[in-house]
């Protein structure tokens, strides 16, 4: 008995793999490690002030780029020590872009956890260094993060010089010494 060729199932594995190949080639750049060495994927955040910002705004600036939640009892450790850090590099262009991916206040994201009140968790912490929103998390997904808090230094050239995973004291000499180097001074 004579078969046909598009009932073979060796066309369509055929077809099947052609199909994954070609979806892979398509979408490379989502395939990318995010890991030191490798340029800091571009994202949108919104300010306090509803004014939205990326990371591409910073280029020609060194950027302390921390994903973190009002909710997450090791971020709210390591926020004073990047306040410091802030602080004793003030006048310099040294950055850092805090971004939550809390969801508002009296929402409950998808994890069910609460929403965090950004304002008041600055005032709380006397924090000054720029703060924004990320509610949809898709920060996590560009950074492929494990959790929160997580930290990316970025060099001036927007290439990725460190990666922290957990909380950390920013404004240990070691942590200070590396951006001054970046800085140049």
């Amino acid at each position: 008995m004579k078969r046909s060729f598009a009932r073979s199932p060796y066309l369509w594995a055929m077809l099947g793999v052609a199909a994954v190949v070609t979806a892979a080639w398509v979408g490379r750049e989502n395939y990318q490690p995010v890991l030191p060495g490798s340029l800091a994927p571009d994202f949108v955040v919104t300010a306090m002030d509803g004014s939205l910002a990326t990371v591409e705004q910073y280029r020609g600036k060194v950027v302390l780029l921390n994903v973190w939640a009002t909710w997450c009892a090791p971020c709210l450790q390591e926020m004073p020590s990047m306040q410091r850090l802030y602080e004793a590099l003030e006048g310099t262009d040294f950055e850092i872009l805090a971004v939550s991916i809390d969801v508002p206040v009296g929402q409950t994201d998808l994890g069910g956890m609460p929403g965090g009140d950004l304002e008041v968790f600055a005032a709380d912490f006397a924090l000054t260094f720029p703060i924004f929103r990320n509610a949809t998390g898709d920060i996590q997904r560009v950074y492929q993060t494990t959790g929160v808090p997580e930290s990316f230094v970025i060099d001036r050239e927007g290439i990725i010089v460190k990666k922290i995973a957990g909380p950390t004291e920013w404004d240990a000499p070691e942590n200070e010494e590396l951006i001054r180097r970046l800085l140049g001074s």
